[in-house]
């Protein structure tokens, strides 16, 4: 709860960034060339596995993210405060939250995944630290793991539901894209994707972008053999006036044989940044909304023999105000920044 306010360490260490040097950033129009990712914060808790991810702005400035172990170690959401550059935990027991984001009310909503979380959509109250579920299921039936979220100028949920980790029972056929509307009632958006992961909106919410990142691994039958790694792709699906799917899906990146997209966020000119987890180019790749790669900024070296993920990131998000044009990446286990030359799409807060 807010109230443990427990300071951890965010000092700049060498051994916490990858061995080798990053190469340079590409797109000038995006980025400075010399912009290079400043470290703010490394996980010292002693929990085991997982990743940073989820990282979200508040009203404040202030930039909430999540950190992930894998078992019954408890998951943690986190704050930095870009003023003192200090990191605090936000709460303990996140119950596996992953994608976060701030409402128009200014509450931070939560993912909460599998593995022993919440599996649900959670609601927080960072004044009280008082936590709501919104939703845990459809149907009657309990959602996979909710992993990542968007948030429309209505107050409208749109949310991923795949499956990666933990061994609860599978309730629902499909790993889908689901919308939890203000008054409490949950519709599928989508099935047409194998296992969606980062998710947004385009600036007119006429677009709605989501990764298709099928790593192989969900466990749901643990005497099973392993399935097969399948689809890497980033979708654009259109939308109607009432906010659902209308026409077919199109494909704008195909990352093939790489591992895919995490999250991602998007800028004030419809840009969409994509947390790239390949080995061979890890990095955030920004591409505009027809799929041309307009700039790239690599958080790891190319590794192809490496056997423990190094500089991979997970997730996005930008700051607000003058910290507008800052981007914020969770990479491995960690927080970092850099400056860019463009705005991020405003917050439900900021409309």
């Amino acid at each position: 709860m807010r109230g443990l306010l427990l300071v951890l360490c965010c000092g700049i260490a060498s051994a916490s960034v990858a061995a080798a040097e990053p190469p340079k950033p590409t797109g000038d129009k995006i980025v400075a060339p010399d912009a290079k990712l400043e470290l703010l914060f490394t996980r010292s808790a002693a929990i085991a596995g997982g990743l940073t991810e989820g990282p979200a702005v508040a009203p404040d400035g202030s930039i909430y993210f999540s950190d992930i172990p894998v078992g019954k170690d408890k998951g943690m959401i986190l704050r930095f405060d870009p003023k003192t550059r200090k990191t605090t935990v936000f709460t303990d027991d996140s119950k596996k939250a992953n994608g976060l984001q701030f409402d128009a009310q200014g509450r931070l909503v939560a993912c909460e995944g599998s593995d022993f979380g919440g599996r649900a959509v959670a609601r927080w109250d960072v004044k009280t630290g008082q936590r709501e579920v919104l939703a845990d299921r459809i149907q009657g039936k309990k959602f996979n793991a909710p992993n990542d979220l968007v948030i429309d100028s209505q107050g409208r949920i749109y949310f991923t539901d795949p499956r990666y980790l933990g061994d609860e029972p599978r309730e629902l056929e499909h790993r889908a894209v689901y919308r939890l509307d203000t008054k409490g009632s949950v519709v599928e958006v989508t099935h047409e994707v194998e296992k969606p992961n980062g998710i947004a909106l385009s600036p007119d919410e006429r677009t709605l972008y989501v990764a298709d990142h099928n790593n192989g691994t969900d466990r749901i039958d643990p005497s099973a053999p392993a399935p097969k790694k399948g689809a890497m792709k980033i979708y654009a699906y259109p939308l109607g006036a009432d906010g659902l799917v209308n026409g077919p899906r199109k494909t704008l990146l195909d990352f093939g044989d790489e591992a895919g997209c995490d999250g991602m966020c998007i800028d004030v000119q419809g840009n969409l940044y994509l947390t790239a987890r390949g080995l061979k180019r890890p990095g955030v790749l920004v591409i505009d909304p027809s799929g041309k790669e307009v700039a790239f900024i690599p958080t790891g070296a190319s590794q192809p023999d490496a056997k423990e993920p190094v500089g991979l990131p997970s997730n996005v998000t930008f700051g607000i105000g003058d910290d507008s044009k800052t981007l914020y990446v969770t990479v491995d286990k960690s927080l970092y920044r850099i400056p860019l030359r463009v705005a991020g799409h405003p917050q439900p807060f900021q409309k």
